[in-house]
């Protein structure tokens, strides 16, 4: 079917609104797309996994930083900030695979990187592309189809 969103044109208007308003907050921009690009990995959405890793490697990001993004854990790769981001983001994506989603050790490491504001900007980065993810994976958007 059409991507939802395109159908609605208050709905892309708002998704886009919604996912812009993280940037600018205290976060690095290769984090947040590094949030992106790890959530869409894990909900199996090709369109996003494509996009963001193309995103980083436009900012100047190295293949191996991005490759690795999905193995971050034992990567030598990443900051500490970036691997709190990277957790947080795994977590939030994940809320149904744990009865806590984020732990008060995930919260505390998260918050000796980020103040409130960036905390608040990980969050809604991360909620925003979870949503298009669900969007795209439930209408079988191929990855190389769209292009921004």
């Amino acid at each position: 079917m059409t991507h939802p969103a395109f159908l609605i044109p208050t709905a892309i208007k708002g998704l886009q609104a919604y996912g812009r308003s993280a940037e600018d907050q205290g976060v690095p921009s290769t984090t947040l797309e590094m949030v992106h690009l790890r959530a869409s990995q894990i909900n199996g959405c090709s369109v996003c996994v494509e996009l963001h890793a193309n995103a980083l490697k436009k900012a100047g990001e190295s293949d191996e930083r991005i490759f690795a993004v999905a193995a971050w854990r034992d990567a030598p790769y990443f900051t500490d900030a970036e691997r709190a981001a990277l957790e947080l983001a795994e977590a939030t994506t994940r809320v149904a695979d744990r009865g806590e989603p984020v732990s008060d050790e995930l919260w505390a490491e998260v918050s000796t990187h980020y103040d409130e504001r960036g905390v608040a900007a990980l969050l809604i980065a991360i909620s925003s592309v979870n949503v298009w993810n669900r969007l795209n994976a439930a209408t079988r958007q191929p990855a190389g189809a769209w292009k921004p």
